[in-house]
């Protein structure tokens, strides 16, 4: 029988910048008494993640442009906010009912470049995406293996609306050591039938899971372990792997 496990990692501290994740979490599953495992997957949070890169930026440090606070009239938002989702996006993809879908100069499509108040320390801070949240993901895996010597991986999450569906999930937007695609075309089925279009996007799935345990309030659980789910090992797949591309969008 096929087993799959959540595991909350809690009591990390409040992460602020230069804090290093992988050894905190690494001291923290020992206080749980969570023996680290190979082909263990850690689900970060990107706020975290974020924090730590210094990657926190003080609206009232701001100044909106022109363009930002026409938008901000009209979406009924903080100029310096819109200020700063633009200068992170490439460009906006839609706008309305005080809504902001822009494409991230990491190529992600989202509300307001990814920028996020929840769980950010101060009245007026907001945490922007990771820089390179695959890098970040690597450079955990690193220093996970070096300090546990086992095989994981990780993926850094976000919470991602989607088009004709209500509600919000978490999104893979870093990967290290694991396919962000697990390619099915080939396969057969229960009944024989031979897959022909099947891609199950696994890192997309593993962060909605982890989710469940980590939450979006208060409950101060911002990574979780998932544990047995035989994954795809791979050393060069990137979280950009999961977006359609424009000539294949059917939603633009």
């Amino acid at each position: 029988m096929n087993v799959v496990q959540v595991i909350g990692i809690e009591d990390l501290p409040i992460i602020k910048k230069g804090d290093n994740i992988a050894e905190l979490v690494c001291k923290a599953t020992e206080r749980q008494g969570i023996h680290i495992q190979d082909k263990d997957i850690f689900v970060i949070t990107h706020v975290i993640v974020s924090r730590a890169e210094g990657r926190v930026v003080n609206l009232d440090e701001v100044a909106p442009s022109e363009f930002a606070r026409n938008i901000a009239e009209h979406s009924d938002k903080d100029p310096a906010l819109v200020e700063v989702v633009l200068r992170e996006s490439k460009s906006i993809r839609r706008m309305g009912n005080g809504k902001l879908i822009t494409e991230t100069k990491h190529g992600f499509v989202c509300a307001n470049s990814g920028v996020d108040k929840s769980n950010v320390p101060g009245e007026r801070n907001v945490a922007l995406l990771p820089q390179d949240s695959d890098r970040s993901a690597e450079g955990i895996r690193q220093v996970i293996r070096t300090l546990t010597g086992c095989e994981v991986a990780v993926v850094i999450s976000d919470t991602h609306g989607r088009p004709l569906r209500k509600g919000e999930i978490n999104v893979a937007i870093g990967v290290a050591g694991i396919e962000a695609l697990r390619d099915r075309k080939g396969e057969n089925d229960l009944f024989g039938y031979v897959l022909r279009v099947k891609q199950t996007a696994i890192a997309d799935e593993l962060a909605s899971a982890a989710e469940l345990v980590i939450g979006q309030a208060n409950e101060g659980v911002p990574a979780a372990i998932i544990r047995g789910y035989n994954y795809p090992r791979s050393e060069n797949a990137k979280a950009t792997d999961l977006v359609r591309p424009k000539e294949e969008d059917l939603f633009l």
